[in-house]
């Protein structure tokens, strides 16, 4: 082979390997280019809806979050209006207790009770809770010679005082019924009515002794009755 058409090969392989250095370089270039064709515009649209759909779920978890303040805010409103009904409804209830007892007491504290009962003759010289017990003593069927025992039985034991208290014993009334509750079998203004507490005392005295007299007796003997 001569020497030119030897320079001639090798100058036509420089040239081939040279385009094809140009045409990889070319390449590398354009790969590391943005694409700017149609998968460019797919990945937008993409990136847009997920962009749209965070702002949807932020907006939900905002609508959830705000769902559940509100609904805290009512339980603990709520709460609070069932405690302050509460302490309302105990002061009620305390109110009325105290007006109840007071009413009592002033119950207590008011008297005697007036007797609207028919007094005999035979007791008109009498007055206050004697006039009161003599009238009832006859009612009971006893006669008026037995009073002269009686006022001596219960004089010696209050006085005929309706509101007389034995502190010692706690025994109460003219008859100084032990208990004093033990009255209430004739009514329950026991502590207020001389009449009430007559009556219970007669019929005390009548079941133990048969009469004022013979309870008057065994007083004097025992020193009680």
């Amino acid at each position: 082979m001569t020497r030119p058409h030897i320079i001639r090969t090798v100058g036509a392989r420089a040239a081939a390997a040279t385009l094809l250095l140009a045409a990889l370089a070319g390449g590398v270039h354009l790969a590391q280019r943005p694409d700017s064709g149609p998968n460019a515009a797919g990945a937008a649209e993409t990136q847009r809806l997920l962009a749209e759909r965070e702002r949807e779920h932020a907006a939900a978890r905002a609508v959830r979050d705000e769902a559940k303040r509100l609904a805290a805010q009512k339980a603990s409103a709520e709460v609070k209006t069932a405690v302050a009904d509460a302490r309302a409804l105990e002061t009620a209830r305390k109110k009325a207790e105290a007006e109840k007892a007071a009413a009592a007491k002033r119950a207590a504290e008011v008297g005697p009770v007036p007797y609207t009962g028919t007094i005999p003759a035979a007791c008109r010289s009498l007055s206050g809770s004697r006039e009161v017990g003599c009238a009832l003593m006859i009612d009971a069927g006893f006669e008026f010679s037995e009073f002269s025992c009686l006022n001596k039985l219960w004089d010696h034991e209050s006085g005929w005082n309706y509101r007389a208290t034995n502190r010692s014993s706690g025994a109460y009334g003219i008859p100084q019924a032990y208990p004093g509750s033990k009255m209430a079998s004739i009514a329950d203004d026991w502590k207020i009515n001389p009449a009430t507490q007559i009556k219970w005392g007669l019929g005390y005295v009548k079941g133990r002794y048969d009469s004022p007299c013979g309870a008057w007796n065994h007083f004097q003997d025992a020193g009680s009755y």
